[in-house]
């Protein structure tokens, strides 16, 4: 049985496996090679998998997006998405082995003037939920923290997709210590209004 061998590993004229292996295999070495200063594109207003497609032809690789709406919404499908904001500046050089982040909306949304932070309850404290989606709300709370989440319509319908509601009301209150106590929530679609 003969077995191929990677080229990587054959003996150089006059060298030893060992050195080139090493070099080879070097982060550093692999990290130099392939980060070089490119000039960040502006991507507000392109659609989200375009944006991501022209930041790969000029050599950035790594790439995030977030809701800029602060829902904590995934974006799924791409191209249901455009660009509002993103973490380096347009026009800024950069390695391009530096991280871009694009805030990004659905197509038929408008861009929010800044991105919407998420709320959170690091202090622990109840921050206010009010208007904030029921995912972003969950996702502030300790995992270990009761939630309970109604409609606050007159329907009684499930909340099945949090990131689509918005909340209307809470107990216990904004800035009050959460201190492992359960949290109630009730909420509305967001094309809806409150009661």
């Amino acid at each position: 049985m003969v077995a191929c061998q990677p080229t990587g590993t054959q003996t150089p004229a006059g060298g030893s496996t060992a050195s080139s292996a090493k070099a080879a295999a070097s982060p550093e070495a692999d990290a130099s090679a392939t980060s070089v200063a490119a000039t960040v594109p502006n991507f507000v207003g392109m659609g989200l998998q375009s944006a991501q497609d022209t930041a790969q032809e000029v050599g950035f690789y790594g790439l995030d997006s977030h809701d800029a709406l602060g829902r904590g919404r995934a974006q799924a499908l791409d191209r249901n998405w455009k660009v509002c904001s993103q973490s380096v500046a347009a026009g800024t050089k950069a390695s391009t082995d530096t991280r871009l982040d694009f805030g990004a909306v659905k197509l038929e949304e408008d861009c929010p003037a800044k991105d919407e932070v998420p709320p959170s309850a690091d202090s622990g404290t109840m921050p206010d939920f009010t208007g904030k989606s029921v995912k972003a709300a969950r996702m502030a709370l300790d995992s270990g923290t009761s939630i309970r989440v109604s409609d606050a319509s007159a329907d009684d319908r499930m909340v099945l997709v949090e990131s689509n509601w918005q909340v209307c009301t809470q107990v216990p209150a904004a800035g009050t210590a959460l201190a492992g106590r359960p949290v109630m929530l009730t909420a509305v679609k967001f094309e809806e209004t409150c009661p």
